[in-house]
Order: C-alpha cells, then structure tokens, then sequence
C-alpha cells in the first residue's frame, strides 16, 4: 500500500494557499453540492462553494494544526481557515459529525463530483448557473 491508500481505501492530500495547513481525508465523500449561501459565497470570495461531505473522523490534520483559525463553535458547526492565509478548508456541521471539505484545496482529485446547486435562492445576481445539475433554493430535499 502506498501512504496515500488505506485498507478501507485511498487517501486524498489538501492544503491551503501557503501550505502551512495539510490534511489527509478518505476518497469516501458521501455527498458533493455547489453551496451558492451568502456565507460560502464571502468565506470563499467566489460565486459558490463547492464541497464534499464526508464524516468528520475520515478527515485528518497533517500538518499546520497550531495554523488554524476556527469561526464559529468549535466544539460544533464551524469554519476551518488557515490563520497565515486565510484558505477555508473545511467546515464542520451536523454538529460536529460532517465536515465539508472546500474541493478547491484538495491536492488529489476525489471521485465524487458536486451533483447539485443548493441556496441558489440566495446566489450572487451576477452569476449565472449554465449546467444541467439540479437546483435547490435552500437545502437539498
């Protein structure tokens, strides 16, 4: 096995934008959206997030955990930014059970692909969806 595979299967790298952060998660993401809230939308500073859920004991800190800035509980649901760049990496919900990695900061590419819009009721004015996934005005249903 190589160090990026494990016996339940591979293992994918991220990082943030100056690397001081590094995590290790599963190639196991249970559900993949492009998240258009306002929240994502200025934590990111983009039109939408894309992420992947994944149970939060399959991501793992490699590096860089003294470089961490938490927004929000972080017992709980929060934001997980590097502190020297500012990168969000991950936020953790459902009460600390899922953590939804931003695929912008995976080094790998997972398997899983976004297979929706969701918050699209909220999305910025000036950016328009041209693909055929479906489209949620808040949470999936």
């Amino acid at each position: 096995m190589t160090n990026r595979q494990t016996a339940t299967g591979r293992k994918l790298a991220g990082k943030c934008l100056c690397g001081a952060v590094q995590y290790a998660v599963a190639d196991e993401f249970v559900y993949a959206a492009n998240c258009h809230c306002s929240n994502c939308r200025r934590s990111t500073g983009s039109a939408f997030k894309p992420f992947a859920g994944i149970e939060r004991a399959k991501l793992n800190l490699t590096n860089g955990a003294s470089d961490l800035m938490i927004f929000g509980d972080e017992r709980a649901n929060h934001d997980t930014h590097c502190k020297l760049c500012g990168s969000l990496l991950y936020s953790v919900v459902q009460e600390g059970a899922f953590a939804h990695v931003a695929m912008g900061t995976l080094v790998d590419a997972p398997a899983i692909r976004p297979t929706m819009h969701i918050f699209v009721g909220s999305k910025a004015p000036w950016f328009i969806i041209t693909d055929d996934l479906p489209q949620f005005e808040g949470h999936a249903t």
